[in-house]
C-alpha cells in the first residue's frame, strides 16, 4: 500500500504577481524550488492564508533570486498580489518509507528570500 504525504512546503510566501492571461500554473523562484525539492512540472497545492482558497496546479521555474511567486491562468483568480500562501508538495510512499521520511519546510522573508530551511520528523 502507498500513501501520499507532505514532501515539502514553502511556508508563508508572498504572491508577487497574478497573470490571468498565462497558460496556467505557478511560477516559483528557482532558489525556492531547489531548497524545497520541488521540480518544474511538479503538482503542488497552494493554500491562500488571506482568503482560504486551496488550489492545485503545476510549477514553472522562475528566475533564480527573484523571489517570484506568480499565480498564472485560472489560479490568478484565487489570489491577489501581496497575499500570503503556503505551497505544498506531496509524494507517494510505502507506509514504511513514510514513517522514516523527513519533510522539508522552507521559511521565507516578506520578499520570498530563504530565511530558514527546516527538516524535522514531525509533520
Amino acid at each position: 500500500m502507498f500513501i501520499q504525504i507532505r514532501k515539502s512546503k514553502i511556508h508563508k510566501a508572498t504572491v508577487t504577481d497574478a497573470n490571468l492571461n498565462y497558460e496556467g500554473s505557478v511560477t516559483i523562484d528557482e532558489d525556492l524550488m531547489e531548497a524545497s525539492n520541488i521540480l518544474a512540472g511538479e503538482r503542488v497545492q497552494i493554500v491562500n492564508n488571506n482568503n482560504g482558497e486551496r488550489i492545485e496546479t503545476y510549477v514553472i521555474k522562475g528566475e533564480r533570486g527573484s523571489g517570484t511567486v506568480c499565480l498564472n491562468g485560472a489560479a490568478a483568480r484565487k489570489a491577489e498580489i501581496g497575499d500570503i500562501v503556503i505551497i505544498i508538495s506531496y509524494a507517494w510512499m510505502s507506509h514504511d518509507e513514510a514513517k522514516e521520511y523527513i519533510p522539508v519546510t522552507v521559511y521565507v522573508t516578506d520578499k520570498n528570500l530563504i530565511k530558514q530551511i527546516d527538516a524535522k520528523s514531525s509533520l
